[in-house]
């Protein structure tokens, strides 16, 4: 079977850190029996052609110094901070069309779009060029849908489109599923990410933090708003009024100077630790060093939350107990009282109590972490998500041979 996965970003390099969970699913399907192939915008008039043996086909979309609509964040926020990027998007659709035309006539079994908005187009341009033979796989994450939704109105015609002509729709979380379904009634796969993390991840245990240090709360992820860690910052604060407790922010991007002030704001400067963006082995030493990991995601201005939060993925595999809000698809991970805590988004008060159950009582944190690594592994692991990609594929390309042949065109049931 031969998959052509048409995506907004991808690795730019050997060591990129970009969308590692994808790399990752790619390596595993290839390993499942699937030839995977990649169709990416270009970066700065490049990127990497072949990534770990997978080949990557690149689209240009305007001159070298401009190409930067996508990779260094998601092409919403860059068009938030940078609206004159807007005029991009011609050249971005026109190029990348023709690019999937030029795909598809090498008749793929299946194209599978990531973020449909506008890559359905190039799904069903590829096609059109396999000569209706190569079947259409669509795969929501949240943010488009809100985006479209909230911003962009007069796209959700074309976005129920995207949703209607796919062959199977996929979706990250149960929450963002339900988000699908509210525009065309059909049966959707809940498929998530598998974690980010490569090789096989082991419990490192509590053991890297000297018992005498202060307990440290861990951030990893992107610095924008969704993530909500000035929630965390203002927790911070109230649990320093009664003891020494510290903060690791891992990460960079655009709302870093707000989480800084926001920092000052509270008068902890000298508990908090910014990072920026690490390689894998420094990130694994910061799982060992923590005693808990926080993610207090909110909804953005854009009305974007989490679609599932890989990080908790990676935490929990790697032992760490996980306090996080209860939004987008995070429940599908953190199951509150079993698997780890579930706060009210933006309700400070309310994460730094859980925060200060998680350190008083790690005896309860081991229990949840126990039973959070059962859940992971039986629904998250890289090889339960393969097996679920294959199974769609497969059932997209039936699909497709009813279509072509003129047999039973109904939507398979969705898993």
């Amino acid at each position: 079977m031969r998959a052509l996965h048409i995506v907004t970003a991808f690795p730019r390099h050997e060591d990129d850190v970009i969308t590692p969970w994808l790399g990752n699913v790619l390596l595993g399907l290839r390993d499942a029996g699937v030839d995977a192939e990649v169709l990416a915008p270009a970066y700065r008039g490049g990127g990497a052609r072949e990534w770990r043996g997978i080949t990557v086909r690149r689209f240009r979309y305007a001159p070298a110094a401009l190409e930067t609509l996508t990779h260094d964040e998601t092409t919403p926020d860059r068009l938030k901070h940078r609206p004159w990027y807007v005029g991009l998007l011609p050249g971005y659709v026109v190029g990348g069309a023709m690019a999937a035309y030029r795909a598809g006539q090498t008749v793929p079994d299946v194209i599978h779009v990531h973020w449909p908005v506008p890559h359905g187009l190039f799904g069903a341009i590829g096609q059109v060029a396999s000569g209706g033979r190569s079947a259409l796989v669509a795969s929501y994450y949240s943010v488009e849908l809100k985006w479209i939704e909230r911003r962009l109105p007069s796209l959700v015609p074309f976005l129920r489109w995207t949703i209607d002509c796919a062959d199977e729709v996929t979706a990250i979380s149960t929450a963002t599923a339900r988000e699908v379904r509210r525009h065309v009634e059909r049966p959707v796969r809940v498929i998530p990410f598998a974690t980010g993390l490569s090789g096989e991840v082991v419990d490192i245990g509590r053991g890297a933090r000297p018992a005498e240090q202060a307990p440290e709360i861990l951030f990893v992820g992107r610095l924008v708003e969704r993530k909500g860690v000035e929630v965390l910052v203002r927790a911070l604060a109230r649990l320093r009024e009664r003891r020494d407790v510290r903060v690791t922010i891992v990460g960079e991007g655009t709302w870093e100077p707000r989480i800084r002030a926001a920092v000052s704001a509270a008068g902890v400067e000298d508990a908090v630790t910014f990072t920026g963006r690490v390689d894998e082995s420094a990130l694994v030493e910061a799982y060992g060093r923590a005693s808990v990991f926080a993610l207090p995601a909110v909804e953005d201005v854009k009305g974007d939350t989490e679609g599932l939060g890989v990080v908790l993925l990676e935490a929990i595999r790697l032992g760490v107990p996980v306090v996080a809000s209860s939004a987008g698809g995070i429940p599908d991970i953190v199951v509150d009282g079993e698997t780890g805590w579930l706060v009210p988004p933006r309700d400070d008060r309310a994460l730094a109590r859980a925060l200060q159950e998680v350190i008083d009582d790690p005896e309860e944190a081991r229990r949840r972490v126990a039973r959070g690594r059962e859940r992971v592994e039986r629904r998250f692991s890289p090889e339960g998500v393969v097996a679920s990609l294959v199974e769609c594929y497969e059932a997209a390309i039936t699909r497709r041979r009813g279509f072509q042949t003129g047999g039973d065109q109904s939507a398979p049931t969705a898993s």
